[in-house]
């Protein structure tokens, strides 16, 4: 295929961005004089890591929404959607009193349950599109909430915010979630309609946190 007729897609901005974590926080943490900080280290391997296991993720079983072609309000959009998850290392490193180890075990624990989430949940609905395609998603981690990999990602990036430990994070990350997230899935759930099971799939589910019962959760099946 000649250059000129590569087509340029969404996750080719978003797996460049991801891929470029962990270099950007290590010069940040060089500039900032922060190399001797437990947690900016301990930021730098959370967050740098998701980026790697992102872009593995990306080519092995990747999510087909950001397969379109890439247009030049888009690249904007994306260009200064992912550059404001960069935030949180540089006010993390200019930030003078380094975080508790209590704070820095919560984000990591976070972060660790957040990358099962989200991955498991991708991984799954991966398998599930090719195996059983037309047919609802409605089991494992999907049987309780209908966007277990974006609560994966809320998770995620709240463990990004607990580290950073400034508001400014907390704010750009909330802008993501009500003007991208919410959205998005609300478009979803309206598209998933068309499913004959989807009504009780919903009653039995919440859109993002999981809907349990008493049942559910004294079940050890």
């Amino acid at each position: 295929m000649t250059e000129s007729h590569i087509i340029w897609r969404e996750r080719h901005i978003i797996d460049a961005f991801k891929g470029l974590t962990a270099p950007f926080v290590l010069l940040v943490m060089v500039w900032t004089q922060s190399l001797d900080r437990f947690d900016a280290w301990a930021y730098l391997s959370v967050h740098g890591m998701y980026g790697l296991i992102w872009v593995i993720k990306s080519r092995v079983f990747g999510d087909r929404n950001w397969e379109r072609p890439l247009r030049p309000f888009r690249v904007l959009l994306l260009v200064t959607g992912l550059g404001g998850y960069w935030v949180a290392p540089v006010v993390l490193c200019l930030h003078e009193v380094p975080a508790p180890a209590a704070m820095v075990g919560a984000g990591v624990a976070l972060f660790g349950l957040g990358v099962f989430l989200h991955f498991t949940a991708d991984m799954q609905k991966h398998m599930h599109l090719q195996h059983r395609p037309g047919v609802l998603l409605t089991e494992g981690l999907w049987a309780r909430s209908r966007n277990p990999n974006y609560l994966g990602e809320l998770l995620i990036y709240t463990a990004f915010c607990v580290l950073a430990q400034h508001w400014l994070p907390v704010v750009l990350f909330t802008c993501v979630v009500l003007l991208e997230w919410v959205p998005n899935m609300r478009r979803k759930d309206q598209s998933l309609a068309r499913y004959p099971e989807f009504t009780a799939w919903k009653a039995q589910s919440g859109l993002l946190l999981p809907r349990l019962s008493l049942s559910d959760l004294m079940r050890r099946d």
